[in-house]
């Protein structure tokens, strides 16, 4: 008889730091949430701070880890609008990259060689990108995702983790149901509620979107 399958969620990554001070003021400083200062026994401190509607956290400390600071690389923060996103980050004081996409029309982002410059052209889910870094030179990837690829998402669920993702996802919505509305010809006023609903759900979980 086979064992049910337990859930592992990822929830926690060490990262690597020389001045945890240092850290922890910038961590502050992009409007990520404190969730723990602790003291340790010889007078260092373990901190750890969640990025805005993030179910993982990060983690950082006085002799957390063995990893050099700085070793952290293509660490991935999801975003639903990477043009907002970035400039959420420049108003919070950060060095980031402009907007990016794989210059061959892939999904490249580790290779400088191959960015260029602008969001998807497409706009395509997946495809847009922004990079910055940590005192440490750790360092962080933005990625827009709006429509998961088929298998990534529960069908049976669906959850937004902030209201701007609902939001925009209700923003993408609106302007599909406009299309959908030019096709058949009329005004659907009784069900756009439905519609709606079901492009939101399809869209997270990479199933057909509604025509």
């Amino acid at each position: 008889m086979s064992q049910a399958k337990v859930d592992m969620k990822l929830e926690v990554v060490v990262i690597p730091v020389t001045d945890v001070d240092r850290a922890a003021e910038f961590y502050a400083g992009l409007g990520w949430r404190k969730d723990a200062d602790l003291a340790t026994p010889t007078g260092g401190r373990i901190l750890q701070f969640t990025p805005p509607g993030s179910p993982c956290s990060i983690l950082f400390g006085t002799g957390l880890t063995p990893a050099a600071p700085g070793s952290a690389q293509f660490v991935h923060l999801i975003v639903s609008d990477i043009e907002a996103a970035r400039a959420d980050l420049v108003e919070h004081g950060v060095a980031a990259s402009e907007v990016f996409h794989d210059r061959a029309g892939g999904y490249n982002r580790f290779d400088p060689a191959a960015r260029a410059t602008g969001p998807d052209p497409q706009r395509r889910s997946y495809a847009s990108f922004v990079t910055f870094e940590d005192p440490d030179g750790n360092g962080w990837i933005l990625q827009e995702i709006t429509t998961r690829f088929p298998g990534r998402i529960d069908t049976s669920t669906t959850a937004f983790s902030s209201v701007t993702d609902l939001a925009n996802a209700m923003r993408r919505a609106s302007a599909a149901h406009g299309e959908h509305e030019k096709r058949i010809g009329a005004a659907d006023p009784e069900g756009w509620p439905d519609w709606y609903a079901a492009y939101m759900v399809a869209e997270q979980s990479g199933a057909d979107l509604p025509s």
